[in-house]
Order: structure tokens, then sequence, then C-alpha cells
């Protein structure tokens, strides 16, 4: 293990590129996105950072809720920090344009005590290369407070 991580770094890699073993053969279906957004959020509240790398392309940016860029390294890293809670997700609603398509939902987001503390609206932009889906950019806008 220990040299893998040292291969990483001189190579650039992150260590977890070779922790999981990625889909290949995902249909290029809007059903598939929606099934890969879910699957993301669920990746995040179990802080596993192997599934959502990869979902992400290695160009993938990020603009946050506060207008924040993250590029794909620094979403990775981010993971294992995130307070304890889920993303519950709605609105779902995926569209494809030949290798190419968009996601647009609604992620209510839960803390670890299992209240709603906010409401995120998302649009998350994924290329089909090699067989399966990829992000390539996302967009969250923070939405008024739950009333």
């Amino acid at each position: 293990m220990k040299n893998k991580f040292w291969l990483a770094i001189l190579f650039g890699l992150t260590p977890w590129a070779w922790s999981a073993e990625c889909p290949t053969r995902q249909a290029k279906t809007a059903d598939a996105l929606v099934a890969i957004e879910h699957g993301w959020a669920q990746a995040l509240a179990h802080h596993d950072v192997a599934s959502v790398d990869c979902i992400l392309a290695d160009e993938f940016e990020d603009a946050g809720v506060e207008g924040e860029l993250s590029n794909r390294n620094q979403t990775l890293a981010r993971i294992p920090q995130r307070k304890p809670g889920s993303n519950q997700l709605s609105e779902m609603k995926a569209h494809i344009h030949g290798e190419m398509g968009y996601v647009r939902g609604l992620n209510t987001v839960i803390n670890g005590e299992g209240k709603a503390v906010a409401r995120v609206r998302f649009t998350d932009i994924f290329v089909y290369r090699d067989g399966r889906w990829l992000a390539v950019a996302g967009h969250e806008t923070l939405l008024p407070e739950l009333q």
C-alpha cells in the first residue's frame, strides 16, 4: 500500500484512484444518469471517496452554493470532512444530447439528527466516455430558507 501511495504521488494520481473498480458499459439513458446522481448522493453520505472518484472526470469543475470554484481533486479531498447527514434528491430530470447529458434536481440536505437544513438546486453535466458517464461540471444554488 505504501508503494502505491508513492507511485500515485510520483505520477500525479490521487491516492484513491486505484482503490475502486469503476463501472463500465453504463446505459446511455436518462435513467442511468439519475441512478448515478443517487449513487453520488449515497457516496457522499458514506464518505466514499472511491465511488465519487469513479463519477468525476479528470477535468471536473464545480461552482458551489457560495460561488466558490472547485476542481476534481479539491472536491474529492473535502469528502472525508463532510458532516454527518444525507442528501434527499427530488425533481430529477435528465437529458441526453449525443455524448453529453445533464441532470437538474433538488437536493434537500438532512443533518445527522434527521432535520432538513438546506435545499440546493443543482445541475450536473456529464460526458459519455469509454462506456460510462463522467461528470465534467456541476453547479449548485442555495434556495431560500425552509419554512
